[in-house]
């Protein structure tokens, strides 16, 4: 059985030294970015895939903490977190656009997420959904829409495998991938990333609240249906960093 420890076992964090609210990007390099919105901002520490800067907001201590790639890390960063006293994590990344009218450079707020991944089973049965709480879900869509940023509100779809989304065809389980995708399409899934799904089941699992918004890249499906599309190549959130700075400015005044 494992004793509690004081200091987590990956992020380089401890009570204290994070903030109620934590902004979650994947990559290291955009923490410090998103750190600089806030007041005060410092160095917290950096193991593996997750740097920490801390900040803060309205007088709020804010924690910024990177994630990595995909389910597992993220519910790593979720546990340790929530261990280290946070409260409301708010995943801010990218996405690839399924639904046909989301274009690039979009910004799409989940209101819930197709759990295409492995992590989240570990919490819950299949039959669970993977969903936000409303109040951080209700201050992204408000954010963006006082901010004037085009944006969508829906589902979407959550992956392991980058590659199994992009190039599905050369895959053993091709069929069964692209029937899933037809699925998604169908269902009105606004766009494919790889962490929410994990990021709301941990946090209905550890009774913290979650959220998530995101950059659209590009629209695979606009170009399959000849339709104008410009690839983000950047990979640049300044739009998605804005809606979740907004949005915690929201929580913090409520």
């Amino acid at each position: 059985m494992l004793k509690f420890v004081e200091k987590p076992f990956h992020i380089p964090a401890e009570k204290g030294l994070v903030g109620k609210y934590c902004l979650l990007p994947g990559a290291p390099e955009r923490v410090e970015q998103i750190a600089r919105e806030l007041d005060d901002p410092c160095f917290v520490g950096s193991n593996r895939e997750f740097t920490i800067w801390n900040g803060k907001l309205d007088g709020q201590l804010v924690t910024v903490c990177s994630t990595g790639i995909g389910g597992p890390s993220t519910a790593i960063a979720a546990e340790e977190l929530a261990d280290c006293g946070a409260e409301a994590l708010i995943r801010v990344g990218t996405c690839g656009g399924i639904a046909t009218d989301v274009q690039s450079g979009d910004i799409v707020i989940a209101s819930g997420a197709v759990r295409q991944d492995g992590t989240s089973h570990e919490y819950a049965p299949p039959a669970f959904p993977a969903v936000p709480d409303t109040n951080v879900l209700f201050a992204l869509a408000a954010a963006a829409k006082e901010l004037g940023v085009r944006h969508h509100v829906g589902i979407v779809q959550s992956k392991d495998s980058f590659y199994g989304q992009h190039s599905p065809e050369r895959m053993p389980t091709a069929v069964a991938l692209s029937e899933q995708w037809e699925a998604w399409k169908r269902l009105g899934v606004l766009a494919s990333e790889m962490e929410a799904s994990a990021l709301f089941t941990v946090g209905a699992a550890r009774r913290i609240a979650t959220g998530a918004v995101f950059h659209v890249i590009w629209n695979q499906e606009r170009v399959l249906a000849g339709l104008d599309t410009v690839e983000c190549k950047s990979f640049d959130t300044s739009l998605a960093i804005r809606v979740a700075l907004a949005a915690v400015r929201k929580l913090i005044r409520a």
